[in-house]
């Protein structure tokens, strides 16, 4: 973080210094909410959730170090479990609400950068892609100048702004990844954190539950490029109808990406295989070929958005495209290949789940099939559709028959009516589609089951807990 004094802080913050603490004190230190991640030197904010109290755990974050508590009462020794020597070394800012007061010192932080002059913000945000255009995008960043990025999915109210007081005075880029789920979140992040290039990647089913519906979702999404200046850059994707509609509510530069004619950054003859996908990317009159080792084509996209904020960087196109080529998986726990025994492949794809995620992942399982084996789809939840999920599922189920599958094992009974669905269908044979409760059964069910040379994905949110399945398929096929 861009060091501060106790009293900037303070100040920042809308919060009182507690105690006879010098106000002088500078403090540089990262933030944590979670006493377990605090390092000597950082500040941990104490805050209030739905299932515990962050001041119950202030003393943990003393014993590991912390420079400034940040709370909504001034705790005393007793509380901390501290002794009063160590109490009274360990100042407090008490504030009215401590997520507030996070997301306000990161505004401040931000601001005092931006305001020096070197560092540049690129904010991400739709429906699918954000994490793998981030990580692709900070490779690029990289190149150029120290960057910080979000780590894991850190994309909320409390995660933006953790990232965001990584910042500091040596800082080139600050790649935010900026989520929500309800209209109005990303603009309270854009306002902490004012992109000088906004990235809209798609607006689809998403947290569909918690906005209400897929024109709520436009709207929120829009939010990232609705307010920007005129000197700023909108990186849009002209292949995204509603994603496309932007360009209209925006004073900032568009730049478009996608497989459109109209696209700046463009991909044209796109193949798809299990080692990767391989397209020709064309930007600013030049063409070069890419190997992309990212598996699935809908992945592509999330390339294009990346390349588009490479070159506004000012990247040389080469170096764009070797960043691409660098990269060998989206995320952990995305598209992620693990397996291997007797050609079996196990697709690892449970960290999280929409409908077009789902859509997209399903299609490149039918894509990348070996000869003479078989495509198993191990399908879990998708959680946050609201009154939608029904039909998403009953959807997911048919597509995985029209996609002429081998097999569908659906697992736990929130996804059940994919199994529903796809046995109504009537186009399989019995056996064809299975309905187990649990991970231990779809485990049990799969290693007897599974054949050489099959090709399986194991795809839910990560609330239906599927990532620990693939994991474990993973190993069992090493």
């Amino acid at each position: 973080m861009i060091a501060l004094t106790l009293a900037e802080i303070a100040t920042a913050t809308g919060g009182r210094l507690a105690g006879a603490a010098d106000p002088g004190i500078v403090v540089s230190g990262d933030a944590q909410t979670d006493s377990r991640e605090i390092a000597p030197g950082q500040i941990f904010f104490a805050r209030r959730g739905e299932e515990t109290d962050g001041h119950l755990f202030a003393g943990k974050a003393v014993e590991r170090g912390a420079a400034l508590l940040v709370v909504e009462r001034e705790l005393d020794e007793r509380e901390l479990g501290a002794p009063r020597a160590v109490c009274g070394r360990v100042p407090q800012i008490v504030v009215a609400d401590s997520t507030t007061a996070l997301g306000d010192l990161a505004r401040e932080v931000v601001r005092r950068a931006r305001e020096a002059g070197g560092l540049t913000i690129v904010g991400i945000t739709g429906s699918n892609g954000k994490t793998t255009t981030k990580n692709l995008v900070a490779a690029m960043a990289e190149r150029i100048g120290p960057t910080v990025a979000s780590a894991k999915s850190f994309n909320n109210e409390v995660g933006g702004p953790l990232t965001m007081l990584r910042v500091d005075a040596g800082t080139r880029t600050l790649v935010a990844e900026m989520g929500a789920s309800a209209e109005g979140e990303i603009a309270r992040l854009v306002a902490m954190a004012p992109p000088h290039i906004g990235v809209v990647l798609s607006v689809g089913m998403a947290h569909a539950g918690g906005f209400g519906g897929i024109e709520a979702t436009e709207r929120t999404k829009a939010e990232m490029v609705r307010d920007l200046p005129a000197e700023a850059v909108a990186v849009l994707n002209r292949d995204d109808p509603r994603v496309a509609r932007m360009a209209e509510a925006t004073a900032a530069r568009v730049r478009w990406f996608g497989q459109h004619p109209e696209a700046e950054v463009r991909a044209s003859g796109i193949e798809v295989a299990a080692s990767g996908t391989r397209f020709e990317l064309h930007a600013a009159g030049e063409m070069l070929p890419v190997r992309f080792r990212v598996l699935g084509e809908h992945h592509v996209t999330n390339a294009l958005a990346a390349a588009a904020v490479g070159l506004e960087l000012g990247l040389p196109f080469a170096d764009v495209v070797a960043t691409l080529e660098a990269a060998t998986l989206a995320a952990p726990g995305r598209m992620q290949l693990l397996g291997g025994r007797d050609g079996i492949t196990i697709i690892n794809d449970a960290y999280n789940a929409s409908p077009d995620s789902m859509h997209a992942a399903l299609k490149t399982l039918a894509q990348i099939a070996r000869p003479g084996g078989r495509t198993v789809a191990v399908l879990g939840e998708m959680s946050e559709l609201g009154d939608f999920a029904g039909e998403e599922h009953d959807r997911i189920g048919l597509q995985a028959v029209r996609l002429r599958l081998s097999q569908l094992v659906v697992v736990g009974a929130g996804a059940r009516r994919m199994h529903v669905s796809a046995v109504n269908e009537g186009a399989w044979s019995d056996g064809e589609s299975v309905f187990v409760e649990s991970m231990d059964e779809a485990f049990e069910y799969l290693t007897r089951t599974l054949r050489p040379d099959d090709t399986v994905l194991v795809k839910s949110s990560n609330a239906a807990g599927l990532a620990a399945l693939g994991d474990r398929l993973g190993e069992a096929y090493a």
